[in-house]
């Protein structure tokens, strides 16, 4: 079997899944940043397919790029949270790599997740 990426946003204001919030995937080569993919969160928080498929899957640095300033639509100038980036390596092609995100206007918390 060969791995995948997966997330999970829940917005902790709200007590909800993040349905809607724009994921955007890049892979990070040397001083160059690749944009792989953009995703938007479904109903449950989650994205439809893996972020990373098995047919994309490969051993590197990446970044996940979490659009929380439009989702909470904050007009604050400037927001205090906006995109949040989040950067991971991934060194194992068999695994399941599933990076969540527990999301505030002001406050976010991730980790390894299975």
């Amino acid at each position: 079997m060969t791995g995948f990426l997966t997330t999970h946003v829940l917005d902790t204001a709200n007590g909800v899944p993040a349905a809607g919030m724009t994921v955007d995937l890049y892979r990070l080569e040397d001083v160059a940043r690749v944009h792989i993919t953009r995703m938007i969160t479904n109903t449950d928080g989650r994205t439809d397919t893996p972020i990373l498929p098995v047919s994309s899957f490969a051993v590197g640095r990446y970044e996940l790029v979490f659009q929380a300033g439009d989702y909470f639509g904050r007009s604050d100038d400037p927001r205090f949270l906006d995109d949040i980036p989040i950067r991971f390596g991934i060194s194992d092609p068999a695994s399941h790599y599933h990076v969540p995100l527990l999301v505030s206007p002001f406050g976010f918390s991730t980790y390894r997740g299975s």
